[in-house]
């Protein structure tokens, strides 16, 4: 499972011109699932998400995590994520999870993070096309992996 995440200063995301989605400060959370992905890889891949210390503290240096700041995850599926591209200049999708699959995932990993966060959690629709808008604060940006 991998999810790239994004410090923000606020991001959205609508499906035909509607918000789905919207948070204040927090992640941005880009969710790919492959093929071999597991409940305990998502559970994983959610803990890193809630404790990796992006933010900063009194200090100016990034020691604190979401679970410190009580900030917002915003949680879009993203399986172009999970692409190979180690050959060629076209994608190859074979290592992404089935869409039955990574969607079954994909709802157990939110289901998980409305048990664990103090913030606001907010997603989007799972194989919607999605416009995602966001102000990168840093910028700052991550690819975590479970």
């Amino acid at each position: 499972m991998l999810g790239l995440i994004q410090r923000v200063s606020s991001a959205s995301v609508s499906v035909e011109q509607r918000v789905v989605g919207q948070i204040q400060p927090g992640l941005l959370l880009l969710l790919g699932v492959e093929k071999d992905d597991t409940q305990a890889r998502a559970d994983r891949l959610l803990d890193k998400v809630i404790k990796y210390r992006v933010f900063n503290d009194a200090d100016g240096k990034m020691n604190l995590a979401l679970a410190d700041t009580g900030g917002d995850l915003l949680v879009v599926s993203q399986f172009t994520l999970a692409a190979d591209t180690s050959r060629g200049l076209r994608p190859s999708f074979s290592t992404a999870a089935p869409p039955l699959e990574a969607e079954t995932l994909y709802h157990y990993f939110l289901d998980r993070a409305r048990q664990r966060l103090s913030g606001n959690l907010a997603s989007g629709e799972f194989g919607a096309d999605m416009q995602v808008s966001l102000c990168n604060d840093g910028p700052v940006t991550f690819l975590l992996q479970s």
